[in-house]
């Protein structure tokens, strides 16, 4: 286990700081930040609602996700399989497990400094008023875990093909159906041909249910269960495809 978690740390401080070899990086901290910002301060309404707290801010984390996180998530595999590189990836004196964890630990880390990047937003709100700072930190947690599912997600979908903008596609269809499966409008669709028991479990699936769960403040197992079993089944997909490839 020591011998895993040192070799999926080696990767993942090499994986981590290859983000930073190109402009690439800063294009997409720099568009992420902007975006939430434009999204809680003025589309959200910020400023008209009078209130003192990042309701707005967080309700559009999980649809940019839908976009930012894919092209985060196509690279992972799709690119070692394109370029030839995963060949010799998996000749290396490590397990495809070191390789996944490590992969995975990277992205995820650099979508969590694209959050820590919005802190000045939290400054903010406490500087115009008195925001519950104990649902922020649980609202922040609740963003960083839809994103680390959708990227667990997009990294299984990216190990299936060469193509990153067949992987990017695929990733941001299957999370928008995982986000939207709870709404309203799907669930009347549903119900109108399947049983409830079916439209009930699909509702189950919803990410944007659960987040919001978060974004209230409370933060239940049964949600923290939820997000961290999505991660754990998409990275063993990942794994189950990265280890067909070696075995090819």
């Amino acid at each position: 286990m020591r011998e895993t978690i040192k070799n999926a740390y080696i990767i993942a401080k090499r994986e981590f700081a290859g983000y930073f070899a190109t402009p690439l990086a800063a294009v997409f901290l720099t568009i992420f930040v902007a975006l939430t910002g434009a999204f809680a301060f003025f589309i959200g309404g910020f400023f008209q609602r009078g209130q003192a707290n990042l309701d707005s801010f967080f309700a559009y984390h999980p649809w940019l996700y839908l976009l930012l996180v894919p092209a985060v998530a196509m690279r992972l595999w799709a690119e070692e399989r394109k370029s030839g590189t995963i060949e010799l990836l998996m000749t290396l004196p490590i397990s495809p497990t070191e390789a996944i964890l490590g992969k995975f630990a990277a992205a995820w880390a650099f979508i969590g400094l694209a959050l820590i990047l919005t802190f000045p937003i939290w400054i903010t709100v406490n500087v115009l008023g008195n925001p519950d700072n104990g649902i922020i930190v649980t609202s922040y947690l609740g963003s960083f875990l839809v994103a680390g599912a959708f990227l667990a997600i997009g990294a299984f979908i990216s190990a299936l093909t060469k193509n990153q903008v067949i992987a990017f596609i695929l990733t941001a269809t299957v999370c928008f159906l995982l986000v939207t499966s709870g709404m309203e409008i799907v669930q009347n669709v549903l119900r109108s041909w399947t049983p409830r028991i079916v439209a009930d479990a699909v509702a189950s699936m919803s990410f944007l249910t659960h987040y919001e769960e978060i974004t209230r403040g409370v933060l239940s197992l049964d949600t923290l269960v939820f997000f961290l079993s999505i991660i754990a089944f998409a990275l063993f997909a990942n794994a189950v495809a990265v280890g067909q490839k070696k075995s090819a």
